[in-house]
């Protein structure tokens, strides 16, 4: 069966972004490059507990210390510093490791052209661009970094009408966590659902092609997962198989943590049943959280 549509209108991914602020782009240090992205985190932490607790002043504050540190332009100019080779960057990296063995044993032309949407793109030369396994890639960022990033909010682009316009990978790099409640987050993440293609999509006889597609590649900061009071692996997995993917690979880092998903179903299972619950105590634990 397949997944019941809702009629209300999801909340844009914009509203968990910070101002923007435009500046002239300049290379960064390593260190002053890690200093901002941290900092950025860290103010947009304590963004979105003035928000919970209703503090209109302190969120004011905090946008305002957002904005004099460049806002997210400022941000990707760091988050771009860091996918430089030399500093051990592009998260592409570790989806096209994964994807390898799958895409190296592909059959053209009977296996068809591969697609893929990336969502909150910063580069059009990262390692899937240059891979040359895609033969359409459609990257999309809330305030574009230059040509072939189109600026488009993903929870307002248009569903797909049919095949042609669905994908074989999606990807949520460092995304979903600037989404700024959990309930906008759990949309988002079924939201993806609806741009990948359904599972029966793929001959059966092609292992090529069912070994990992459709998938949704996901990677969030480390301590979204590891350190949160209400989200842990488990309980990430289980949201995830409500909307019918599969967990087939995933890698953590001392700052991030990486996923692949695969649609392995059309039914969805237990959605609206995961409410904000804290399962980790301690006063060390952040408040990042997903429901449904």
């Amino acid at each position: 069966m397949g997944a019941k549509k809702t009629t209300r209108a999801p909340k844009s991914l914009s509203a968990g972004r910070p101002p923007m602020l435009h500046r002239p782009q300049k290379s960064i240090s390593r260190k002053t490059t890690k200093a901002l992205i941290n900092k950025h985190h860290l103010l947009e932490k304590r963004k979105q507990q003035a928000i919970a607790k209703g503090d209109k002043a302190q969120e004011k504050l905090i946008d305002v210390e957002l904005k004099a540190l460049g806002g997210i332009e400022r941000y990707q100019e760091a988050s771009l510093q860091g996918q430089r080779h030399d500093r051990g960057g592009d998260s592409s990296r570790v989806l096209v490791e994964w994807l390898e063995p799958c895409l190296a044993s592909r059959q053209a032309p009977q296996d068809g052209p591969l697609r893929m949407l990336e969502v909150g793109a910063l580069s059009t030369q990262n390692a899937c661009s240059k891979s040359g396994h895609f033969a359409t890639i459609e990257r999309i960022d809330l305030n574009s970094q230059g040509e072939g990033i189109l600026q488009q909010d993903f929870m307002e682009r248009s569903l797909p009408q049919d095949d042609s316009e669905r994908f074989d990978v999606l990807s949520l790099s460092l995304v979903l966590n600037f989404v700024p409640d959990p309930k906008g987050r759990g949309e988002m993440l079924l939201r993806t659902t609806e741009f990948l293609h359904r599972p029966e999509h793929y001959p059966a006889s092609s292992s090529s092609q069912t070994d990992k597609f459709p998938c949704l590649f996901l990677v969030l900061p480390a301590p979204c997962v590891a350190n949160s009071r209400y989200l842990d692996e488990d309980k990430l997995s289980t949201i995830m198989s409500s909307m019918g993917y599969t967990k087939i690979a995933s890698k953590t880092t001392q700052r991030l943590v990486y996923y692949l998903w695969r649609r392995t179903t059309d039914s969805l299972g237990l959605v609206g049943r995961f409410p904000k619950k804290e399962i980790r105590a301690g006063p060390t634990r952040n408040n990042f959280a997903v429901t449904l």
